[in-house]
Parts: structure tokens; C-alpha cells; sequence
């Protein structure tokens, strides 16, 4: 684990110390004293603190919830534009499918 993973306050063990967080990289060690401690560091939590799950890089999302989605914005953009600009927005939204169609080919 590392620094940034835990909160203020928090307890971890560094070299063989325990230490408590008081700030973005500093710690109060057990014994007395302030350290700062490197980022690259990894820390063994004390009291069972566990870092937050990693975030995921990627998100799965519904491909029909975001053609409709993009749909109704279309619909809406062709209504306001009153017969100015529509051939263009015909043409951006036949540039949006076809790149959605080129990145489910990767």
C-alpha cells in the first residue's frame, strides 16, 4: 500500500515503526518525531485499514442506452436548428455512428 492510498490519521508500519499520518507525506512515528515518507514507499496498514479498490479503467456501457441516448440529442439538435445547419448535423451524426462502428472493430 501506499501513502496516498490512506487517510489522515491512519496507522501504518514503515521500517519497522509505526506511524500515523498527519499529512500528505508526513508521519508521526509511535516513538516521537516526524518523518516524511517517500511515495514509492509500500506501507503495511495497522488496525486493518484497507486501501479503496482500484478504480476500473474502463467502463462497460449499454450500446443501445447510448444510440438512444444520442438519438434523443440528435432529435432535439435537428428540431432547434430549424432547417439551418441540418445537413450538417446529418453529417456529424453519420461521422458519430460510423466511428462507433470502427471502435467495436478494435
Amino acid at each position: 500500500m501506499k501513502l496516498n492510498h490512506l487517510p489522515i490519521g491512519a496507522r501504518f508500519e514503515y521500517d519497522g515503526q509505526i506511524y500515523t499520518k498527519t499529512g500528505p507525506i508526513t508521519a508521526a512515528a509511535e516513538k516521537g518525531g516526524q518523518r516524511m515518507i517517500p511515495r514509492h514507499a509500500v506501507l503495511r496498514p495497522v488496525d486493518g485499514h484497507t486501501p479503496p479498490p482500484a478504480a476500473s479503467t474502463t467502463r462497460q456501457v449499454d450500446e443501445s442506452r447510448v444510440l438512444a441516448a444520442f438519438d434523443s440529442y440528435h432529435n432535439t439538435a435537428l428540431r432547434l436548428a430549424e432547417g439551418l445547419g441540418k445537413a450538417e448535423l446529418e453529417q456529424a451524426r453519420a461521422r458519430f455512428l460510423a466511428a462507433l462502428e470502427g471502435s467495436q472493430e478494435n
